[in-house]
Parts: structure tokens; C-alpha cells; sequence
């Protein structure tokens, strides 16, 4: 997306920060071109939940003003991002969906936000959220096509990046709700490592769970994004010491060998659109000797075991809501709780317990490939008629062994993009952003078939 390809709003996160840092562009009107698109575009799409002109103006034009001192300013600075009304903003309501937390508005901004102001990133609004992050679908609409579903629960945060209302967004995910959203409605969608982003500040849901991610429309985006949000937390149990990663440098270098791919179909293969499966089959004769099919033998008690520890966990999290306000609960997770509550205590335990294996099993595959090729979902967003904000079937088992997974948006179905999911090693984040850069671009130098 060429800076000059049409209004301020359509510049990426990079391409933002870069024409800020060269005084090309200003904050102030980089600010005011978003919102007017929010503006124009909001009442059809319904993806922000708290917007406040005057309060995100204010802070362009101290960006602004930082700038024309001359004093150094940060990785993010001026550049408005949006972020998911569960993740708390000091400002703003923090409502997650759910009327329980009408009119919340917390006094401190989350890690990850202050990391983000740190690296002088405006921010824009609240996104909307499906209730409670989970999957009673919300209101926000597919800015590619209004009739059908920008998926969940980052829904808001999704398709205000899609419908070029600001550079970026963060989102959070449990199963699959950054990499669903981003195939659902064509950008980049990533997953960090689990432990790399702080989650304090964040609504909890599961805390093993529970991970940080975010949206753009360019690998670039997503690595600029990860320098100046992971760090180190000592109030988050998942936060890990690590250097500075530097992900930007990492993900732009060119891979020191040709990335092989290990095509990973997961049992719920049968559950795939079928079009979906032979778009990916395409793909992987693309890709020739380079991607080969491998089959990881016990996937199927991993995507159960994801689902118990989340269904335990959002039950144990939740459930004081549910006893002290069950009628202001959707019926769709009262439901949901109810069944949370009845998950054996021998089942939950086994579930935990064998997460480090089953990652140290699969990871083996990392000898031998670069990532693991799979699908980011099970085909194109679901109609809204459906009711549904679509499966994470595709992403669960990712996000229970706490690996780092990318949606790329480099594929087409039924007139909808569906996103190729690329998943990498645990703390290998930049190689992972190197190889999707690698096969964005080894796919766009091929050429056009009839």
C-alpha cells in the first residue's frame, strides 16, 4: 500500500511512523484523517465502541509538538492505533462487551497500552468485542461484504484495520480470535508467543491461555508492533525474560536459506470448506519441494485438550459474573459456563499437565522445516445470518502450546479472503515474520494463472 495511494488513512503503521518521523506528514492530520473515516464509515460497519475526537486530537498534537523540539521520538510516534475494549485504556471505557461493565473506566492503562504510548503511539478509541471475548457474535459487520462476519472476538479491532479507519489495531486471542478475524476480512493478523506481550491490564479469561495480538497490512507492520510491545512484566506469570527481539530487523532480512514448509492439515481438515482445501492444495504444489505434507500424530487430543482448559478456565474466571448477574449474560454463555463448571478436575489437570509434551513433540518438526503450513480457518467469514463468528479449530491448538502464528492474506475464496496460518517455534518470532515476508513475496513474483 504506497504512501500515495489515496488518503491518509490508507498508510500502514510503517509507512505512518516513517512519513511522521520525516515530517512529511503530521500527526495532527493523520489523526483527523482516520477519524473522519471512522465518521464516514462506522455507523455501516459498527467496529469501535469508545471514540473520543477531542481526547485523540489532544494527543496528535502533543505528538506534534514532541516532534518539533527535536528531541528523539519512539518507533510509534503520532501513529493512531486502536485497541480492543478488553484491554484497559486510562481514559476510556473498558465494557467488554458486556453490559456487567457498563460504564467501567479504569484509572491505569494496561502494559501493553503504556508500552505502546512509550513507543508514542496515539491511541484512537475502543473496538467493540463479542461478549466477554468469547463467541456470542457482536454487532460489527465485514467491512469486505456487510453480510457476513469479521469473525471474533477482535472484531472491532479487525475490521477497523480492514476498512482503513486506523494503521492498526490490537486484539487479543484465546483460540483463534486475532487469526480468524484477519483471514475473515484479508490483513495481517499475528499471535505472539505466549508470554511475549504482557496481558496485565487485560481481562482474563484463561490465564493459559490468554494472548496478546494485533493487526496490520504488512508483515512490517506486525514486527514494528511486537519491538515496541513485548518486554518483560513481572506482574504477568506468562512474561519471560528476553533481549530486545528487534523484530523489525529480523523479519526484513532475507532468510539465509530457501523456508521449507511442513503442510499440517490437523484432523479438523474434514471440516474445511471444500474449495478452501483445494485452494490449499494449490498452494502447496506452488510451493513444490520446498512444502511437504506431514501428518503430527495426537493433534486431536491437543485441539480437546485446548478446549477443556478453556472451557475450566472461563468458567473459574467468569463465574462470579454468572452468579451475581446470570440474566445480564447471553443465554449462548450461560450455557457455555454451565458446562465450564462440569469439566472434570482430573481431565482440566491432564490437559495442563500435558501441554509441555505435546510441545516438545511437535516442535521437533522445527529440525527439519522452517513453519508448519496450515490454514488460519476453516474457510471465508460465515453469513451474519448464521449467527456464529465462525471456528478456531484451526488456531486453538496454536494458542494451547503457546506458539507464534501469522495469518497472511494472500488467498480468495467464493469472492472472501481466507488467510494461510504459518505457526513457528516458541520465542522464534522474527524468523516466523521473516519466512511470511519470504512467501508473500516468492507468491507475488509468480506468475498469473487463467
Amino acid at each position: 500500500m504506497a504512501a500515495n495511494a489515496g488518503g491518509l488513512n490508507e498508510l500502514t503503521v510503517t509507512e505512518a511512523a516513517r512519513a511522521i518521523r520525516d515530517g512529511t506528514v503530521t500527526s495532527e492530520k493523520l489523526t483527523e484523517a482516520c477519524l473522519a473515516r471512522i465518521d464516514e464509515r462506522d455507523d455501516a460497519i459498527g467496529a469501535f465502541a469508545h471514540i473520543d475526537h477531542e481526547y485523540a486530537l489532544k494527543q496528535a498534537t502533543v505528538a506534534d509538538q514532541i516532534r518539533g523540539t527535536g528531541n528523539g521520538i519512539g518507533p510509534l510516534h503520532g501513529v493512531p492505533i486502536a485497541v480492543k475494549d478488553i484491554i484497559d485504556v486510562a481514559g476510556y471505557p473498558n465494557e467488554n462487551g458486556c453490559p456487567i461493565f457498563s460504564g467501567n473506566r479504569p484509572q491505569r492503562d494496561a502494559t501493553c497500552v503504556a508500552a505502546l504510548r512509550s513507543a508514542g503511539a496515539i491511541i484512537i478509541g475502543k473496538t467493540v468485542t463479542t461478549e466477554l471475548a468469547l463467541l456470542t457474535p457482536s454487532t460489527t459487520k465485514n467491512p469486505l461484504n456487510t453480510s457476513h462476519t469479521p469473525g471474533g472476538s477482535s472484531a472491532g479491532s479487525a475490521a477497523a484495520v480492514a476498512d482503513l479507519m486506523v494503521p492498526g489495531a490490537v486484539g487479543t486471542q484465546t483460540a483463534g480470535s486475532v487469526l480468524r478475524p484477519a483471514s475473515y476480512v484479508g490483513i495481517y493478523g499475528f499471535k505472539p508467543t505466549s508470554g511475549l506481550v504482557s496481558r496485565t491490564g487485560v481481562l482474563q479469561q484463561s490465564h493459559t491461555l490468554d494472548t496478546v495480538g494485533y493487526f496490520g497490512h504488512s508483515i512490517e507492520d506486525l514486527a514494528l508492533l511486537t519491538d515496541c510491545m513485548a518486554g518483560y512484566d513481572a506482574t504477568d506469570p506468562a512474561s519471560y525474560f528476553a533481549s530486545g527481539p528487534n523484530v523489525v530487523e529480523l523479519a526484513a532480512s532475507k532468510p539465509p536459506l530457501t523456508p521449507s514448509f511442513a503442510f499440517v492439515k490437523t484432523p479438523a481438515w474434514d471440516q474445511a470448506d471444500p474449495e478452501m482445501r483445494e485452494a490449499f492444495t494449490e498452494l502447496a504444489g506452488e510451493l513444490g519441494a520446498q512444502c511437504d505434507e506431514i501428518e503430527l500424530n495426537g493433534l486431536a487430543r491437543v485441539i480437546e485438550w485446548q478446549r477443556l482448559v478453556q472451557l475450566a478456565e472461563n468458567a473459574s474466571y467468569y463465574g462470579p459474573l454468572q452468579d451475581r448477574a446470570r440474566n445480564l449474560l447471553s443465554d449462548e454463555l450461560n450455557v457455555r459456563l454451565d458446562e465450564g463448571v462440569k469439566v472434570p478436575v482430573r481431565a482440566y489437570i491432564e490437559a495442563i499437565a500435558s501441554r509441555e509434551r505435546a510441545y516438545e513433540a511437535i516442535a521437533e518438526i522445527f529440525e527439519h522445516y522452517s513453519v508448519i503450513l496450515t490454514p488460519a480457518a476453516p474457510g471465508p467469514a460465515p453469513h451474519l445470518d448464521e449467527g456464529i463468528t465462525g471456528s478456531p479449530i484451526f488456531n486453538g491448538l496454536w494458542t494451547y502450546l503457546g506458539m507464534p502464528a501469522v495469518s497472511v492474506p494472500i488467498m480468495e475464496v467464493n469472492g472472501l479472503p481466507v488467510g494461510v496460518q504459518l505457526v513457528g517455534p516458541r520465542r522464534d518470532d522474527g524468523r516466523l515474520l521473516r519466512t511470511a515476508k519470504w512467501l508473500v513475496e516468492h507468491l507475488a513474483q509468480q506468475p498469473a494463472t487463467a
